[in-house]
């Protein structure tokens, strides 16, 4: 398996302490994640969109951009790219852009958005909002394909004038995944295309999620699409991952921080069912308890979901030297053992993006490796919840 640190970048303050960081700081620390995230081994980070809440992740190009001159290995995502409220040209021109920066290592993860209200701010009516994604997609696709485009639809002006946009990207098109959270219509889409699907795996029942996971594939087989080029990856749950010696352990530090930013969001048809920490923990996707306990709860997921890509995000309320403590004890002490258990072709050989230049020296071995000389070069020391 391989692994993604996400970072959707909420700006909220710790419910318990009330302690926030500044906008600046926040935003410095998705930075310092990815560099560390590389330095631990893990293989992608993924920055979100959101144009609306408690969020700061409105220009998350700009934030890749950041993260591309800090590293120099691991893959950059989004999660997601909110396409239906954008323009495909300049997500065309500014993904192309990291692509270059990054000499090759970026991928895209598109979706229509978790965020209802980002509508209305585009003069976008909620209403289109899976047709918006399926064009604006058909469009990206040629851009980033094809040279002296032209083109009609129905939500945008026309390129009348043959358009080739710039700058291309770095190797040939990047690979395209799709988010999928609640409806058919990402999975269908995703299979359409014979592209990758993220599951979101957040805040509903892990059955729930497997409908739209055994629509994919039923609809990626029905395209006749190649089965050896399908990926599947999962989200980890809101709230964040937390690790501690013993479950009850982490339990007792972060439930209650768990438990009032859960029961502080109430956003009708998205809040989790999960509401305190022995439920979460027990039936939901969050990774939270001893190393073991997430061990065996990322690969009893992997037994129902058959996953590729594990995302993983940090509880952001914490303190940021916290925050890090708990990025590497994951690289440590959870990583190597799911990826001895659940072996992946994704960015690895019989991978169809194999040829672009992020997949050199990038196996999975190599990757445990890494994890255990930086272990051994400088140390672990353990930081507990406050």
């Amino acid at each position: 398996m391989r692994f993604q640190v996400l970072d959707i970048i909420p700006h909220l303050k710790n419910p318990v302490t009330g302690e926030i960081v500044s906008t600046a700081d926040r935003l410095n620390q998705v930075v310092e994640t990815a560099r560390r995230a590389e330095e631990l081994g893990y293989d992608s980070f993924s920055v979100g969109e959101r144009h609306a809440g408690e969020f700061i992740s409105s220009s998350p190009t700009t934030v890749l951009a950041a993260i591309a001159a800090v590293t120099t290995k691991i893959r950059l995502q989004s999660g997601v790219t909110v396409l239906s409220v954008l323009d495909p040209v300049r997500v065309a021109e500014d993904y192309a852009t990291i692509d270059q920066l990054s000499r090759g290592r970026l991928e895209l993860v598109i979706g229509k958005g978790n965020e209802v209200l980002q509508y209305p701010l585009f003069g976008l009516d909620l209403a289109d909002q899976w047709e918006l994604l399926a064009e604006k997609y058909a469009l990206l696709r040629r851009l980033w394909t094809e040279e002296n485009v032209t083109w009609s639809g129905r939500f945008r002006a026309a390129l009348t004038e043959p358009t080739t946009t710039t700058p291309r990207p770095f190797a040939g098109a990047p690979r395209v995944w799709h988010g999928s959270a609640t409806s058919l219509a990402s999975a269908a889409l995703a299979a359409q295309w014979g592209d990758p699907l993220f599951t979101a795996n957040a805040i509903q029942p892990r059955e729930n999620y497997k409908v739209l996971i055994d629509h994919y594939r039923e609809e990626y087989a029905r395209h006749g699409h190649d089965p050896r080029h399908q990926y599947l990856g999962s989200g980890s749950g809101a709230g964040g991952v937390f690790i501690a010696d013993t479950t009850q352990e982490a339990k007792r530090q972060f439930g209650p921080v768990y438990e009032a930013l859960t029961t502080g969001r109430n956003v009708p048809g998205n809040n989790s069912p999960y509401r305190d920490i022995d439920h979460a923990v027990a039936d939901g996707p969050a990774l939270v308890g001893s190393p073991e306990r997430v061990i065996d709860k990322i690969l009893s997921y992997h037994a129902l979901y058959g996953h590729d890509l594990q995302s993983i995000s940090l509880p952001t309320t914490l303190p940021f030297a916290q925050q890090l403590e708990i990025l590497e004890r994951f690289a440590l002490e959870v990583i190597p053992a799911v990826r001895a258990a659940a072996p992946t072709t994704l960015w690895g050989d019989g991978d169809p993006y194999a040829g672009r230049p992020a997949f050199a020296g990038t196996t999975e071995t190599d990757a445990a490796a890494r994890v255990t000389a930086d272990h051994n070069h400088h140390g672990s020391s353990h930081v507990h919840a406050h």
